[in-house]
């Protein structure tokens, strides 16, 4: 009893499929370009991304015959691009929540700070406060500066 293995017929894609992707393939690009002019806030990102997933797959499936191929390449593909999101998602996570996190990023001076110039200082007659440009009050003078001939 030997088993033959049956011979793999080609696909052969027709040149009307190759083209309505590429028309496709072109009105999701201007698509990616008319909404980078569109503010979403922070999803701008995921419909830039959503769009470049729909491409990518729709070059694979075709052009790559994905679509016609043994199904467990197409289980690869599938689960690759899902590894794929997953870590997106958790680097999105990482990097949107980082001014919760690091207090000094987010806000870097205390209200009662006497680096922060909306906390209100105590400045003299002339308009100029009482700090030195460095933000720390001195007792020491200040030598004055003569004219030079």
């Amino acid at each position: 009893m030997t088993t033959e293995a049956k011979p793999r017929e080609e696909h052969i894609g027709s040149v009307k499929t190759y083209l309505t992707v590429g028309v496709a393939l072109f009105f999701l690009t201007g698509l990616t370009v008319a909404m980078s002019f569109v503010h979403l806030g922070p999803f701008n990102l995921v419909v830039a991304i959503g769009i470049a997933a729909l491409k990518g797959s729709l070059v694979a499936l075709v052009f790559m015959h994905l679509y016609y191929d043994d199904k467990l390449y197409l289980t690869i593909f599938i689960m690759a691009i899902l590894m794929l999101a997953f870590f997106i998602v958790l680097t999105l996570f990482d990097t949107l929540r980082r001014g919760d996190i690091y207090q000094e990023v987010a806000r870097p001076y205390s209200s009662g700070s006497v680096m922060n110039p909306a906390a209100g200082s105590d400045t003299t007659a002339a308009g100029q406060s009482s700090a030195d440009s460095t933000g720390s009050h001195s007792n020491a003078t200040q030598p004055e500066q003569t004219p030079q001939p």
